[in-house]
């Protein structure tokens, strides 16, 4: 028969070197807040599909479409923090190809928020779901902010290149609740501040991605090339 009090103690035990690692591993912790944000970008992508099936809306779908790529970028970057030995120029060239694919990406986005402008048309949330998606966006756009600006002090292309994805996601998860909030509250409101609203911050959310991923893009190639040097300098 098991001893109770040794299976606590050893759950205890665990529940410490957990905490201990956490606090003194900054490669575990970015491991682990990788996979956090890929949970909550699955979940995302859930809601997306199943508010797009059920209410038969294209943009539901198209958005989760959007985040499904996105989800994709951040589970080849978390392969980075499984192994054991970092790899940093390996890093840097993944964080150079998931720049390129935000900017490929963008045209995609640019395209429903011209659809979006065109057509009056955009997301509409049900019942007091509009309320659940605000507090989320708001959340995920300042906790995005803040980890991205600490993501710059770590010596970690990849951790940073998620941070920017999460970022990224945040920011389009507010063109959504923005489209929303105008179709739930702004039914009296003339057509034409609709589409100023939606062509500015869709606007907006483009031109900040296209910023972050060029910015991606630049500073994984210097980072490979002063890499290349030192490797070169080393071998002569």
């Amino acid at each position: 028969m098991k001893n109770p009090r040794k299976n606590a103690k050893n759950t205890e035990s665990k529940i410490f070197s957990f905490k201990e690692k956490y606090s003194a591993d900054p490669r575990f912790r970015a491991k682990i807040s990788l996979f956090v944000g890929l949970a909550a970008n699955i979940f995302y992508i859930i809601v997306k599909l199943f508010a797009g099936i059920a209410y038969r809306s294209a943009w539901f779908c198209a958005l989760a479409g959007y985040y499904v790529l996105l989800a994709a970028m951040r589970l080849v970057l978390a392969e980075r923090f499984i192994e054991d030995r970092p790899d940093i120029l390996r890093e840097y060239r993944l964080c150079r190809r998931c720049g390129i694919l935000l900017l490929l990406m963008n045209q995609a986005l640019a395209g429903i928020v011209v659809f979006m402008v065109r057509q009056n048309r955009g997301f509409d949330y049900p019942g007091y779901l509009i309320y659940a998606m605000a507090f989320y966006s708001f959340y995920a756009v300042i906790t995005a902010a803040i980890a991205t600006a600490k993501s710059k002090k770590r010596q970690s292309p990849a951790l940073s290149a998620a941070k920017a994805i999460d970022l990224v996601a945040a920011l389009v998860s507010i063109l959504s609740l923005t489209t929303a909030m105008l179709s739930r509250f702004g039914e009296n409101d003339p057509p034409e501040f609709r589409t100023t609203m939606v062509s500015a911050v869709g606007g907006g959310v483009c031109t900040i991605v296209i910023l972050t991923a060029i910015y991606m893009i630049y500073r994984s190639t210097k980072g490979v090339r002063a890499l290349k040097e030192k490797e070169s300098g080393c071998n002569r």
